[in-house]
């Protein structure tokens, strides 16, 4: 029998030697490591607090203790010691465990996540509501450097310092953002590294003026008050936070202590410990960044088990927009802590003096990119549609109110499987439309993305840029650039019984669709709209009065978007009409193969919705 075969419950780490805890760990990592390398997932983060997640489930007592962790990328040794050990190997498959933490999953999950810097705000919240109905748990916030980029984090870190609630918030430092280390708060928390030569510095500095009977006492107190010059935590103690550490967050036993001291004190208290992405698997050690979010691999290589001559649409992005640069020295390049994600290591291979990454801060990416527009530049801010959300703000008063050239490149838009409701983008087209200004583009093919970006980068507009997540259609990408009419839809087959107005990647299912229908009588043509907006009001009202029958297919919500828009055209016409598109609650995780046929987004799907359509007789349909 393993350690891990007598772990059902936290409850059960207790029962066992702490001399096995190390064997424990173990255990947890190769059971990560083989699941992970079957369905993908976010395998470096992970392995880098299973000593921290064992620790912590061994002091606390949850799930009356609160344990929030930020993102949730590193959660997969929480949810094995939690009673999902006999279940991990369903995670992030249809019907199987979220790969982030998820209330409705289990008890001990104790809040949902899937962005980032949300743990403090949130644990705060959980630490108030106890103090007003006179409970005595704990609650524990888990977050990483690299969440400590948002803003967020930084409201609800001085908000609790100000309240002084009981609150524990564990730094969990792994010298590594996503990718790498970003910003002034980065460069920080390297030199908390070296707290050894601090801590004597402060020893030096305290036994110098203790010396000084008289007035040496008086001296230390003010030097100690402007301690920002020479201790580490400064930051967070002047926020109000006790500050321990660094400490080594795979020292089991050093943990332990730690956590159970701790958990005597009152206020909020913020522990600072040192850990290793990929943590005992040498690939992800290694190439960290590449074994942060991955697919299905091999373990002894450590890599990808399928590839396709196809090019991604990140790549034909990373690709263009390189190109593009090369001629056009006004171009820059914004990520959010996600070059290899977006495809823009490359730009910044070529232009390092043109690309930015702002790190986890998706806002300021867009206020920045405002700044650079605003004084001449083409700023391109490449972002995944799901953390645009985060942005919409700024994208309506720093950018769409005062007209800023910005090109918001979304990437990830309408499904992206198996990360599952946080990060499928499928609200993008509806948040967008709504805002004046915006031109919104959608390409169905490669090629089509290569003529937008290129339309976009020369448009003085701002500009929404969104495509799907995965390998392309395999279209021909033509070597010249061509900048499309705004506005312009395009009609690539006509029909006389039926027309789908397709948007993105759902033009090339709606062709295929089209094609099943023909054998069955029923002519069915397709128009690819290119443009949500401006949208082709024209060719909509021109087909519709031709076929009386219409639908409108995009890879997002229906509601607020190319049906929205469509059905807005056609009020009152006595066009009937079918929609569709994402239904209006949130998606769960799975292949995307799966949640398109469930959601009736492939061609078979399709074509069958619009046989039924048209065999019924009801008009008021």
């Amino acid at each position: 029998m393993t350690v891990l075969d007598m772990i059902n419950k936290p409850n059960d780490l207790r029962n066992i030697k702490r001399s096995l805890l190390p064997d424990l760990a173990a255990e947890i990592r190769e059971k990560i490591i083989s699941t992970v390398s079957k369905n993908g997932g976010h395998l470096a983060p992970s392995l880098g607090t299973v000593e921290l997640t064992i620790a912590l489930h061994y002091v606390f007592d949850a799930p009356k203790d609160k344990l929030l962790w930020d993102v949730g990328h590193q959660a997969y040794a929480h949810k094995i010691l939690t009673g999902r050990k006999d279940t991990f190997d369903t995670l992030r498959t249809f019907g199987g465990l979220s790969g982030f933490p998820k209330i409705s999953e289990s008890e001990y999950d104790a809040f949902g996540v899937g962005h980032s810097s949300t743990s403090i705000s949130a644990a705060l919240g959980m630490a108030v509501a106890r103090d007003l109905k006179h409970e005595d748990n704990k609650v524990v916030a888990i977050i990483g450097d690299g969440s400590m980029t948002g803003g967020l984090a930084f409201e609800g870190l001085q908000n609790a310092g100000h309240l002084g609630s009981d609150l524990l918030v564990i730094l969990n430092d792994n010298q590594m953002f996503i990718s790498h280390r970003v910003g002034a708060l980065a460069g920080y928390l390297t030199k908390l590294l070296t707290a050894g030569t601090f801590k004597k510095l402060e020893k030096r500095v305290e036994q110098f003026f203790q010396r000084m009977h008289f007035w040496g006492s008086s001296i230390l107190r003010v030097a100690k008050r402007f301690k920002v010059l020479l201790f580490p935590g400064m930051l967070f103690e002047e926020m109000g936070f006790a500050y321990v550490g660094p400490v080594d967050g795979h020292d089991i036993e050093r943990l332990i202590e730690i956590f159970s001291n701790i958990k005597k004190l009152k206020g909020p208290v913020l522990l600072h410990v040192i850990t290793k992405k990929g943590k005992g698997y040498s690939h992800a050690e290694k190439e960290a960044p590449k074994f942060h979010g991955i697919g299905k691999f091999d373990v002894e290589t450590g890599e990808p088990l399928s590839t396709s001559s196809v090019p991604s649409y990140t790549e034909v992005f990373s690709d263009t927009l390189t190109k593009i640069a090369e001629s056009d020295e006004k171009i820059t390049a914004i990520t959010a802590a996600m070059p290899e994600g977006t495809g823009l290591d490359t730009f910044a291979s070529k232009f390092k003096d043109r690309f930015f990454d702002v790190g986890i801060a998706e806002g300021h990416a867009m206020t920045f990119a405002a700044g650079l527009a605003a004084n001449g530049m083409k700023p391109v801010c490449a972002i995944y549609s799901t953390f645009a959300q985060r942005a919409l703000d700024q994208m309506i008063h720093d950018v769409a109110l005062q007209k800023l050239p910005v090109v918001l490149a979304l990437d990830r838009a309408g499904l992206v499987g198996e990360d599952g409701a946080t990060h499928h983008g499928a609200f993008d087209l509806s948040f967008t439309r709504l805002i004046p200004n915006y031109i919104i583009m959608a390409p169905s093919d490669e090629n089509e993305l290569k003529d937008m970006l290129y339309t976009a980068v020369n448009l003085n507009s701002p500009v929404m840029l969104r495509y799907p997540r995965g390998i392309g259609t395999g279209a021909k990408i033509e070597s010249a650039m061509v900048k499309l009419p705004v506005g312009k839809a395009r009609v690539l087959s006509e029909g006389r019984d039926f027309t789908i107005f397709a948007l993105g990647n759902m033009v090339g299912p709606s062709l295929e669709a089209a094609k099943l229908l023909k054998p069955l009588g029923i002519s069915c043509g397709v128009i690819d709209m290119r443009f949500l907006k401006p949208l082709d009001e024209k060719i909509v009202l021109e087909t519709a009065k031709k076929t009386k029958a219409v639908a409108a297919a995009e890879e997002n919500s229906l509601l607020g978007g190319l049906n929205s828009a469509v059905c807005e055209i056609l009020q009152g016409s006595g066009v009937r009409m079918l929609k569709i598109g994402l239904p209006d609650s949130f998606v769960e995780h799975g292949s995307p193969k799966i949640l398109r046929e469930k959601y009736g987004l492939t061609a078979e799907k399709i074509a069958d919705r619009i046989k039924s359509f048209i065999n019924e007789s009801s008009p008021a349909h």
